[in-house]
Parts: C-alpha cells; structure tokens; sequence
C-alpha cells in the first residue's frame, strides 16, 4: 500500500535525508545500523528519494552516526530504567524500535504536527511511546513532560537547524526540567557547516541551516553550569569503520589520526547535567 504524504514545508522536508539514509544502509551489503523498519517506510511511501542525491559517505554517515546515539540511550535506559526518553526533532526515526525500552521508562517523540500525523500512519503505536506537535523550539510543549525523573535527550540531524541562541535556551530549558540527565546529538564544526551548505547530498536543505558550527564541545559548557562533557565521539575513530568500503574505510582511518580531521566529518557530543 503507498500512502500519499501531504505537503511539508522545506524544514519537514529534511526528514527525508536521514531517513533514506538509513533505508539505503539497510539494503548495503554489510549494513552499519541494520534499520529494516525505516527500509520499510520508504518502501511504503510515494516519495521522490532519487532527487536527493544521498551519496555513499552521507549514508555511512547517517548510519553510524544514529547508531552511536542508539548506543547512549540503551546505556541510559540500563542505569535508569525508569527514564524520560525525548526524541527530539524525530522525524520519521524509528529509534523506539530499535532498542529494548524498559517498561517502565516513557518515551516522547517531537516534531512539527504534520510530521507527527505522518508517524502515527506508519509506525506501529506504543502504550508507553508518546508524540508531542510541537515545534521544539516554543517554551510550553514541555509542560506535556513528567519532571522529578532522570531525562536522556536524543536528536539526530536536528541541531543544524537552530541558531546558537535557540540551542542554549533549549538546552537550558530542557536541563531546568529534570533533575538529571543526559544529552546526545550529532554535531558540526563550522567547516562542516560551511562543506554542508557546499556538497550535493545535502545541498536540499542548505539554505535552511541557521547553526554557525562548533569547534570546541565544551564551549556548550558555557550556555549551563549543570552541562558538562562526557564524551565526544569521532565516528572515524569507531569499530564499525571497519564494516565500511574498501576506500571509504581508508579514508576514515587516515583522518582518525587528527581530531581537527575527523570533527570535519562527523562526530558525536556526549553531555549530563
């Protein structure tokens, strides 16, 4: 059955890159993530993928960049079963299904209405799996959240869409609403930001990047005193590299050697307050 979508705006639109992403690295011969589900909703929909130009270094990316944000919530979850999980931005990610959520923690998706619509068509609903329309960057959509337990907040693709001001004052909001938590999402130097709004694969959403770019991950230390760094993860410097193409493998590991390198591509900041 194909579903007819309806019309999003170029911002909605962006869901469409990472989601492909996935898709594609899916039916690879030596998949990073392994998301059939999201394999399956482009299946389903009636969608124009092939005007997005998603190369193999995007789709490597997406992937192994999603799963190292797997990776943190699944660890969150195991120390507190009983957490807040906010996805942020979702789109259509399929993240809930692809962890074991313990049955007592309570997952919240958020993203625009219409996107939220969409998911509700095609993503299998949850008793403990709940969605907010909400653009994340009003004040009031979190008064929908329970306080008074530990929070980990996840966005994939997300942060290069809102300015360094929106950031922060989400980022402050969010820390001011739990007690404790954990934050991850992919982020961007300000040469990736500049290859970003340059390269073919994401040339689609280039105008719509408002985030100047990150040199230094401590420098969101500054925006709270509650945020601190625990890790940053250079996706080039991962195990799973070694699951990548002949030439895209040795890419990756000749820029692992530089820091400065690697963060031009693609990396993972890792914070708890």
């Amino acid at each position: 059955m194909t579903i007819t979508l309806p019309t999003f705006t170029p911002l909605e639109d962006s869901l469409w890159l990472t989601l492909c992403g996935r898709a594609l690295d899916n039916r690879s011969a030596h998949p990073i993530l392994g998301d059939a589900m999201s394999d399956q909703i482009v299946r389903t929909l009636d969608y124009d993928y092939g005007r997005l130009n998603i190369d193999t270094n995007f789709r490597l990316s997406v992937a192994l960049r999603a799963k190292k944000l797997d990776q943190v919530v699944a660890d969150f979850l195991v120390r507190h079963p009983d957490a807040v999980v906010l996805d942020l931005g979702v789109g259509l990610d399929t993240r809930h299904a692809r962890l074991t959520v313990p049955a007592t923690a309570d997952w919240y998706d958020v993203d625009f209405p219409a996107v939220v619509a969409v998911r509700e068509r095609l993503i299998p609903a949850h008793p403990r799996r709940h969605a907010i329309s909400a653009d994340v960057r009003d004040s009031d959509w979190l008064d929908a959240v329970p306080t008074g337990r530990p929070a980990v907040i996840v966005a994939d693709g997300l942060m290069g869409f809102l300015s360094e001001d929106e950031m922060a004052s989400l980022w402050n909001r969010l820390i001011n609403h739990f007690p404790s938590g954990e934050l991850v999402f992919n982020a961007y130097t300000r040469f990736a930001v500049w290859v970003a709004r340059h390269a073919r694969g994401t040339k689609s959403v280039a105008g719509l990047m408002k985030f100047p770019g990150m040199d230094d991950p401590r420098d969101a230390e500054g925006w709270n005193p509650k945020l601190h760094l625990v890790r940053e993860i250079v996706l080039s410097k991962e195990p799973e590299v070694a699951e990548f193409p002949p030439g895209w493998r040795l890419f990756q590991r000749l820029i692992s050697h530089s820091t400065t390198l690697s963060r031009m591509a693609s990396f993972v900041l890792h914070y708890r307050f």
